[in-house]
């Protein structure tokens, strides 16, 4: 890995899966912390504000997606990447871990080695989105920078990957991106997510803006349209 190694914090309660996980992320160049439940995973955060965090769900004291929805709600943690490790692989518990925020679900067990696999995943991806500009729509402004929505001149708040599919449907007004095509621009090819997955984020962003924007094309996908 070149240039300053990515830092990643994970937070478990079983030491042997933080003591193997240490072990081969840093194998593999990175700079690894660590933390043994929720209260500390956001302290540790807060003090080291890593590239990567990695949570199990089930933790004392505040669960994984307890801890996911703390940091999202803070500027500093809305980039951050955010892994959820689980012994829960359920549809329901993952889209719950979804919808928080978190870029990818991992169920228990899981092959150090693969585990490995989807970290490296997700930088790539996220060295691999450039830049976008600022889309203005009628009465909406989307800031990919600053992952701002206004409507109205009136700031809405959205989740990362909430903002990430508003952001790919009105890149192309009128489009219809397929739902295949939306899981994997969106959450990746090394993602997998359940089939309702899109439907609910697509169901909070209409919430959130207040406006009828988002069109579904049954049997197809969406397009974004004022």
């Amino acid at each position: 890995m070149e240039g300053k190694a990515k830092q990643i914090l994970i937070a478990d309660d079983e030491q042997d899966i933080l003591e193997i996980i240490t072990y081969n992320l840093t194998k593999e160049g990175y700079e690894v912390y660590t933390a043994k439940d929720g209260n500390e995973a956001i302290e540790r955060a807060k003090q080291i504000h890593p590239d990567l965090i990695i949570l199990d769900i089930m933790m004392p004291k505040k669960t994984g997606v307890e801890v996911c929805q703390i940091l999202r709600t803070q500027p500093l943690f809305q980039d951050t990447l955010i892994i959820f490790l689980t012994a829960l692989s359920d549809e329901a518990s993952q889209i719950k871990g979804l919808e928080t925020g978190a870029d990818d679900y991992v169920s228990k067990p899981i092959s150090p080695k693969v585990l490995v696999s989807r970290v490296n995943a997700l930088f790539r991806r996220l060295n691999g989105k450039e830049t976008g500009k600022t889309i203005k729509l009628g009465n909406i402004q989307i800031d990919p920078v600053k992952f701002m929505v206004n409507v109205d001149e009136t700031e809405v708040i959205l989740a990362k990957k909430e903002f990430e599919l508003l952001y790919l449907l009105a890149s192309r007004p009128g489009r219809v991106f397929l739902r295949n095509e939306i899981l994997s621009q969106i959450w990746g090819n090394d993602v997998i997510v359940g089939d309702r997955t899109i439907d609910v984020h697509i169901r909070k962003v209409r919430q959130k803006l207040g406006i009828d924007c988002i069109t579904t094309v049954k049997g197809v996908g969406y397009k974004f349209e004022l």
